[in-house]
């Protein structure tokens, strides 16, 4: 979770909100990114997708079994849904997400059993450090 907070820390620098994650496979990252919806003007550019993409590339195959997803703040529905099709084993994320959290708190879309896969699933790890980078962020956007 350190290094997804230090991609969060790269989209903060970036004036993107801040949303890191990295994808593990056998012990190494093999994906990585931040938040780039302002920057590549892309309404999908957010941290996962940006990483399944990368861990795609890197195992060339968009099955992803056997990985792990970390990311600081809750995925919202659209990234759940790339992390299911993706066959991605286990997500960690550090936050909830109230206003979009499709992993549990407004919806449950990674462990639905109206899909084909389901990803185990850890929340709350570095929470307060998760919270923190976003409210930073909105407090710093609101001044």
């Amino acid at each position: 979770m350190g290094q997804a907070l230090r991609e969060a820390e790269f989209a903060f620098e970036e004036d993107e909100v801040p949303v890191g994650a990295v994808i593990v496979f056998e012990n190494r990252i093999i994906g990585r990114a931040h938040n780039q919806r302002e920057q590549l003007n892309d309404p999908t550019a957010h941290a996962e997708i940006l990483a399944l993409t990368q861990a795609s590339a890197e195992l060339e195959s968009w099955r992803l079994n056997g990985t792990t997803m970390y990311v600081t703040l809750e995925p919202c529905p659209m990234c759940a849904g790339a992390l299911v099709n993706a066959r991605v084993d286990r997500l960690v994320f550090g936050c909830a997400d109230p206003k979009a959290g499709a992993c549990g708190t407004l919806w449950n879309l990674v462990q639905s059993d109206k899909l084909n896969h389901r990803l185990q699933t850890d929340r709350d790890l570095m929470e307060q450090e998760c919270r923190d980078i976003l409210q930073r962020f909105f407090r710093m956007k609101r001044t």
